[in-house]
Formats: structure tokens, sequence, C-alpha cells
């Protein structure tokens, strides 16, 4: 039996947790949608900060 390497990349889902949680941070904080979109914003710029920038070459 061979082992098959498993290339998938799922780093998008840290794009996504990102930028719901940065919304959903901001909208119970301010209460406003204009803010919420700032969060949203935020929160996809940290996630890639943490993707790019921490756990760059990590190995699972």
């Amino acid at each position: 039996m061979t082992k098959q390497d498993n290339n998938t990349s799922f780093d998008w889902v840290y794009y996504v947790l990102g930028l719901f949680f940065g919304t959903l941070t901001a909208a119970i904080i301010s209460g406003h949608f204009g803010w919420s979109v700032l969060g949203g914003i935020i929160g996809f710029v940290i996630a890639a900060i943490f993707l790019n920038g921490i756990v760059k070459d990590r190995e699972y």
C-alpha cells in the first residue's frame, strides 16, 4: 500500500473564520453596520497575518 499525500489546502477556512468573527465582534461591540464591515476587514487581515507570518512553514 502506498501512502498518498494530502495536498489539499484549507487556508480559506482561516480567512472565512477571521472575516466572520471580526464582523460578529464589531457588530456586538458597536451595533452599527459600518463598524461591522470594518471589523470583518480587520479580522480578514489578522487571519492573513496569522497564516503568512506565524504558521507559514509549520509541519502538521
